[in-house]
C-alpha cells in the first residue's frame, strides 16, 4: 500500500502520490491525492474534463501532474452548483472564476426568487376558502414561475390609440404594467393572478369598451396626462386631498389641447361628464389590483386623484 493509500496494483511504486517513472497519476492515485472516489475521477475524466495524458500498457488511464489541482477546482464549483458544461468553459476556454462565480450568484437569485414566489403562492391557495381551493389553484397556477407581465403589456397595447406614437406607447406601458414582487406575500400573489386573468381574457371585441375616451390627439393628451400624473405623485404620496393645483390645471389643458378647445368652466362640465361616461368595471378593477403590486402611486391613483380634484373643482365653480 503506498503512503497516498493505493494499491501497488494500481500502477508503478509511486513518491507523493506521483509515479516516479513517468511524473504520472493512476485514476486510483488522482482519486486519493483530491480524496474522492475512482467513480468520480471516472466521471469528470469521461466528461472531459479531466483530460488524460497517456494510457498504461494495460490500457489505464494516466493524468498528469497538475490533474489533482484541476480536479479539486471542478468539485468546488460543482458544490456550488455550477453545471458540468459550465465548468468545462471556465477549464478550457479562458472564462474567469470571477465571471463563472458572478454567474451563479445572478442564477441563483433568480431561483430563490421563484422559490420564494412559489412558497407564496402556496400559502395563498391554502389559506383561501376550502371550497374555492381548486378555483384559486387553477386561477394562481395558469400564473408562470417566474411570473411574467406579457400579458399585461399585451393588454395596453391593445388598450392604447393605435395613433399614439411608439414613444408614448411604451412610456404608458410601463408605468402601467405593475412588476410581482420579489418577495410577494400570499395576497400579491392572488392579486397578480387575478390582475393576470384580467389582461388574458380581455378579447379584442370587450377592449373597446375598455379603452380611454377616444382621442383625436394622442400624443398631445398622453404627453400632457404624463406631466400632469409626475405632478400629483408627490402629492399622492403625501396623503393630501384632491384639490386645485398645477396638477389638475396641467391635467385639464392636456384634454382641452386634445379637444382643440381651452381650459374654462364649461369645458370642465363637459369634461367632468365625458370622463365619467368612458369608466368601465374592467379598468377599475385593473387599477385596484395594480394598487396591491405597487409600493408607490398607480397611474390609475393618479388619474382618480385628479378626477376627483376636477370634480371638486366643477363643484365649487
Amino acid at each position: 500500500m503506498s503512503p497516498d493509500g493505493t494499491s501497488a496494483m494500481d500502477g508503478p511504486s509511486s513518491i507523493n502520490g506521483i509515479n516516479s517513472a513517468n511524473s504520472t497519476l493512476s485514476i486510483g492515485e488522482l482519486a486519493a491525492r483530491a480524496r474522492t472516489t475512482v467513480k468520480t475521477v471516472r466521471f469528470y475524466s469521461d466528461r472531459g474534463l479531466l483530460p488524460e495524458v497517456s494510457r498504461s500498457g494495460g490500457g489505464h488511464r494516466r493524468y498528469g501532474p497538475e490533474a489533482p489541482e484541476r480536479l479539486r477546482t471542478i468539485r468546488a464549483l460543482r458544490s456550488l452548483g455550477v453545471p458540468v458544461a459550465e465548468i468545462g468553459r471556465v477549464l478550457e476556454s479562458g472564462d474567469t472564476l470571477e465571471g463563472v462565480v458572478a454567474r451563479r450568484l445572478a442564477d441563483l437569485g433568480s431561483e430563490l426568487a421563484a422559490l420564494r414566489w412559489r412558497e407564496a403562492a402556496l400559502r395563498a391557495v391554502r389559506d383561501g376558502d376550502p371550497a374555492n381551493l381548486a378555483e384559486r389553484l387553477e386561477l394562481i397556477g395558469a400564473v408562470g414561475v417566474p411570473p411574467s407581465t406579457a400579458a399585461l403589456a399585451h393588454y395596453w397595447r391593445r388598450v392604447l390609440p393605435v395613433r399614439l406614437s411608439a414613444r408614448l406607447r411604451g412610456a404608458v406601458t410601463e408605468a402601467a404594467v405593475p412588476e410581482p414582487p420579489a418577495d410577494p406575500a400570499p395576497e400579491q400573489v392572488l392579486a397578480f393572478a387575478r390582475i393576470h386573468a384580467l389582461a388574458t381574457a380581455a378579447t379584442d371585441h370587450c377592449l373597446v369598451s375598455h379603452r380611454p375616451a377616444t382621442a383625436a390627439h394622442p400624443d398631445l393628451l398622453y404627453d400632457g396626462l404624463h406631466e400632469a400624473y409626475l405632478l400629483v405623485a408627490a402629492t399622492l404620496r403625501t396623503d393630501r386631498a384632491p384639490g386645485p393645483g398645477e396638477a389638475l390645471d396641467c391635467y385639464v389643458a392636456a384634454h382641452a389641447r386634445d379637444a382643440g378647445t381651452r381650459d374654462s368652466p364649461a369645458f370642465r362640465r363637459a369634461l367632468t361628464v365625458r370622463l365619467a361616461a368612458a369608466d368601465h368595471p374592467v379598468m377599475a378593477r385593473y387599477w385596484h389590483l395594480a394598487a396591491r403590486l405597487t409600493p408607490g402611486p398607480t397611474l390609475g391613483g393618479a388619474d382618480g386623484w385628479l378626477r376627483t380634484a376636477l370634480e371638486a373643482s366643477v363643484a365649487a365653480a
